[in-house]
């Protein structure tokens, strides 16, 4: 290939990698790192024979020549319903035919994601075509082949989650390469899998639980902080029990024999662990749900929780909590009050959305020296999804196949689960990984837990996995005694009057644009951009304004054109946000208000 051919075949490389440079891009660090041998990796590319530009594999033959004609091999991208509320994820990009194919076929507000494993190939796409125009507007996006970055991506697209959909394209020509392209779709989906369940609780329930919240704020000052707990469990044994199936077999043989263990368990857990006769030392609950008060008509004996921790989530329902009759401290989770004002005088946990989770997280943060998991199966066998006392130990419909996994569990034997499960499964195993103290897994047939090593119980006693070192546990159970003393309640002046005056003024303006619409159309969207930014200006009401910032987002990300009848959406966003201010404002300024007063 002579050096003129070489130039004009790679003429956009170098504009493309500084704009990602100066958009602070980690992709175009990682592709200047990875690649020595940068002609090498550019010389792939040759004109094959049907006069098109082309990618030589290893075997000397083309990628796209293999192929079936390009325009019908992508057409499906583009047919989208509404494709400006939309964004496509695509892992494999070859020398850009699809995502040149998506990028011209739909509007700006589209935002496309690309993930692509090699960057000898990324950097012979970067040379094709100018991407720098899609690059500055936001609309695409080049993002490392890593777990971290690939999540992180991901979240950015929340907008378009909640208001469109996220579609995932596997690139055809590129699966010939390698494995590595399936294996990369298999992470992608599984991180798509698990911020929609996320999401899908933040929209629908985010208001509850920052509700919640506010009327346990005053109850919480006083009920103590978990922050003198960070590193207090050194030496210590860690028993997570979940209620899966095979608590039934497994807690009556570590009721019989404990060693010298800490048991941690959720509160709903705590009905099935009182039938086989196990008490753990500290339960933990985190659901936000008023029907979480039917978990204590399970319980033969209240008593039995007089002297048994509780460690709760401030986003409960405050019936619930009220109802505990042990002692109580609050765990702060992220996405609440505590997210961005607490952090440096609170333990403020990522709880995610299982409680087995979230204690293997608040575990490892006190400084845990080895966990044992027991009845954390994530599946089921038969009909039965728990084991007995616990509140879903129910008959489970295996003909729902909308919400029903069928796999294979260790043993070969045909069990079922669900996406909830399975992406818990999957936060657990990262937990794990990066947690960095031996794991042990009483196995019991339910799904394998990556990073875990399986045991059963008699292996535990045998080698002595079940202890702690000497006078860790107590030292750890003292500590947490300590911790529920009250401590000062914080006090926020009120916001409502200032931010009434800001969006009145705001609402003026956006009525005069409106009477001319199509020529202030750049106007309207500005202004709407300056309300949105506006309303997540105060990182401690943020949180209780979630819906009502995201909708506010959707009008300024996901509309190519402003009409008159957008003002009804505005005033209500507004409307909904004042009301809001008004709430945060009783509970959390100088006067402040009690938890009955807030409920009432």
């Amino acid at each position: 290939m002579s050096e003129a051919m070489n130039t004009t075949l790679h003429q956009y490389l170098t504009a493309n990698l500084e704009t990602m440079a100066s958009l602070k891009e980690p992709v175009a660090t990682w592709l200047a790192k990875s690649v020595a041998d940068i002609e090498g990796a550019l010389g792939r590319i040759f004109v094959n024979h049907m006069g098109i530009l082309d990618w030589r594999m290893d075997d000397g033959s083309g990628l796209i020549a293999k192929c079936p004609p390009l325009p019908a091999l992508y057409d499906d991208w583009r047919r989208l319903e509404k494709p400006e509320r939309d964004a496509t994820v695509i892992v494999g990009v070859n020398l850009g035919y699809g995502l040149n194919h998506l990028l011209t076929g739909t509007p700006n507000s589209h935002k496309v994601l690309v993930i692509e494993p090699r960057p000898d190939m990324l950097l012979a796409c970067l040379g094709q075509t100018d991407y720098t125009p899609f690059l500055k507007l936001g609309k695409l996006r080049f993002v490392m082949p890593g777990h971290d970055q690939i999540e992180q991506a991901i979240q950015r697209l929340d907008i378009k989650l909640i208001y469109g959909n996220i579609h995932l394209r596997n690139d055809l020509p590129s699966q010939q390469i390698g494995p590595e392209y399936a294996q990369l779709t298999h992470i992608t989906r599984g991180k798509l899998e698990n911020f929609s369940v996320e999401l899908a609780t933040l929209r629908l329930k985010q208001e509850v639980m920052v509700g919640n919240e506010l009327k346990n704020f005053s109850r919480a000052m006083n009920d103590g902080s978990l922050l003198p707990l960070k590193d207090m469990a050194k030496g210590v044994t860690a028993v997570i029990l979940g209620a899966g199936p095979s608590l039934a077999d497994i807690g009556p043989q570590l009721a019989q024999r404990p060693g010298h263990a800490l048991y941690a368990a959720a509160l709903q857990t705590l009905p099935a662990l009182e039938r086989v006769g196990l008490k753990p030392d500290i339960c933990l609950a985190i659901d936000f749900r008023p029907e979480m008060l039917a978990l204590y008509d399970g319980l033969r004996d209240d008593s039995w929780l007089k002297d048994l921790p509780l460690i709760y989530s401030t986003k409960m329902d405050p019936r619930v909590v009220d109802h505990y009759p042990g002692p109580r401290i609050p765990l702060w989770t992220m996405g609440g009050l505590a997210t961005y004002v607490f952090p440096d005088h609170e333990l403020v946990l990522d709880a995610g959305g299982n409680v087995g989770v979230t204690l293997a997280r608040f575990l490892a943060w006190t400084g845990v020296g080895r966990i044992i998991l027991a009845g954390q199966d994530f599946a089921w066998q038969a009909d039965r999804s728990h084991a007995p006392g616990h509140h879903a130990h129910e008959t489970v419909a295996l003909n729902d196949q909308s919400t029903t996994v069928h796999i294979t569990n260790m043993h070969g034997q045909r069990i079922y689960s669900n996406v909830g499960y399975l992406s818990a499964k999957r936060d657990l195993e990262k937990d794990l990984r990066k947690a960095q103290v031996p794991v042990y897994n009483i196995y019991g047939g339910g799904v394998e837990i990556e990073g875990s090593r399986v045991v059963d119980v008699d292996e535990c006693h045998a080698r002595g996995l079940l202890t702690s070192e000497p006078g860790a546990k107590e030292r750890f159970l003292w500590s947490l005694k300590r911790a529920n003393q009250p401590r000062v309640r914080p006090v926020y002046e009120p916001r409502y009057k200032t931010w009434n005056n800001s969006l009145r003024n705001a609402t003026r303006q956006l009525e005069k644009f409106f009477k001319k619409p199509g020529k202030h159309q750049q106007d309207i969207h500005q202004l709407l951009n300056r309300v949105y930014h506006f309303l997540k200006q105060d990182p401690l009401y943020l949180p209780y304004l979630y819906n009502e910032i995201m909708d506010m987002a959707a009008m300024v990300q996901c509309r190519e054109k402003y009409a008159p009848t957008d003002m009804k959406e505005y005033r209500d966003i507004l409307k909904r946000s004042l009301d809001k201010v008004k709430e945060m404002d009783a509970a959390l300024g100088p006067q402040g208000v009690t938890r009955k007063e807030a409920a009432a």
